[in-house]
């Protein structure tokens, strides 16, 4: 285990206190559940839950050029400045990000923000821990530490989200004091941010698209995140574990690093690359594979949410066959959860491209021509 790994959720000790229930995720202790799976659904897609994500990793990049050394390795645009706001905070648009080897495939993937209006002022990477060993190996081959300096800051900051209907709500009146509107939260972009006071010292908090219900997720220095947590469920926003956060996740139908994505993947298999990639940006690593698969070629799998119905939940690796009785492989199930909104058993899973019916145990399913296929 890689230095940095294991350690868990910086608000741990807190969230066990207030009766989390812990499971080990990728050699990092998070909360599962807090006693009431069902309860903590319905308070994410009726109401207002609150979930730690501070078991992700978070890096600080500054230096004399971190913008410019960032362009070249991450496949999206570099956020721009932030702008200050008139009640003495900040506002800026954060990017969701792939990080790629050579041959376009991936390391992790990431949320990228920029934290002030000097270039040296620095950004704030929002990585899944599965990525974290293999990003801070590609960093220190592609990024020289004279213009650009990675600071592994996961003790020090945290981060939780908050989701469901009443969230923005919550959020204006408890995170912001009522200085941002609910209204203007409900309208923002994935990655869209507000700050109070300056970015890298304060709180932030981002609209993210993780989930399907309306969500934002809060960073800040560590105590700052405790005390949010804990005001927010004072105001009835709902504690909530992992294992809803993955119902809602599967439901949405975006992939996880460690999970659905790893180092063999390449973004086009699994329907990223509307989000993660900028068709118009200039050289970063990996982007020779990425145009030629767009422009001559084709990836000969890809990602796709199957609906199973009522049945015994398959576990991960799960191999899906041909529906033509010939036994033959034609796709692999990478997460599996039992979803309310599915009514029955729903998974991410990559399909041979092509593909129209897989079979799982006797029965034939549909494999939907999009990702994610709508309800």
């Amino acid at each position: 285990m890689s230095e940095g790994e294991g350690r868990g959720s910086a608000l741990l000790p807190m969230l066990v206190e207030a009766g989390g229930v812990v499971r080990d995720y990728h050699g990092s202790g998070l909360v599962r559940h807090f006693g009431d799976p069902q309860a903590e659904y319905e308070a994410a897609t009726l109401r207002a839950a609150v979930f730690d994500r501070s078991h992700r990793t978070r890096l600080k990049i500054s230096g004399r050029a971190p913008a410019q050394m960032l362009s070249g390795v991450v496949t999206g645009r570099v956020p721009g400045e932030p702008e200050p706001t008139e009640d003495g905070g900040f506002a800026g648009l954060g990017a969701y990000q792939a990080i790629l080897t050579p041959k376009g495939k991936m390391i992790s993937d990431a949320y990228l923000f920029r934290l002030g209006e000097e270039d040296g002022s620095g950004f704030l990477l929002d990585v899944p821990v599965a990525g974290r060993a293999g990003l801070l190996e590609h960093f220190g081959k592609f990024m020289p530490p004279r213009f650009a300096k990675v600071e592994d800051v996961s003790t020090e900051w945290a981060s939780i989200s908050v989701v469901g209907p009443q969230a923005a709500a919550l959020l204006s009146r408890v995170a912001f004091g009522l200085r941002v509107d609910a209204a203007w939260l409900e309208a923002s972009a994935e990655g869209a941010w507000r700050s109070i006071g300056e970015p890298g010292d304060g709180l932030l908090v981002a609209r993210t698209a993780d989930v399907w219900p309306e969500a934002w997720t809060a960073y800040g220095p560590t105590e700052g995140v405790a005390a949010l947590w804990r005001a927010l469920v004072a105001s009835d926003a709902a504690p909530a574990g992992l294992g809803v956060w993955g119902t809602l996740r599967v439901e949405a139908g975006r992939p996880v690093f460690g999970t659905d994505m790893d180092e063999r993947t390449i973004p086009p298999e699994a329907g990223i690359v509307e989000r993660a990639i900028d068709q118009t940006k200039g050289c970063y690593t990996g982007q020779e594979v990425i145009v030629r698969i767009r422009d001559r070629g084709h990836v000969n799998r890809q990602l796709r949410r199957l609906s199973f119905g009522d049945i015994p939940a398959p576990s991960k690796g799960t191999e899906l066959l041909a529906a033509d009785d010939s036994g033959k492989v034609v796709g692999e199930v990478t997460s599996v959860v039992q979803s309310p909104k599915a009514g029955g058993v729903l998974a991410l899973a990559y399909v041979r491209r092509g593909v129209e019916r897989a079979r799982l145990g006797e029965v034939d399913y549909d494999v939907p021509a999009d990702f994610p296929a709508p309800f």
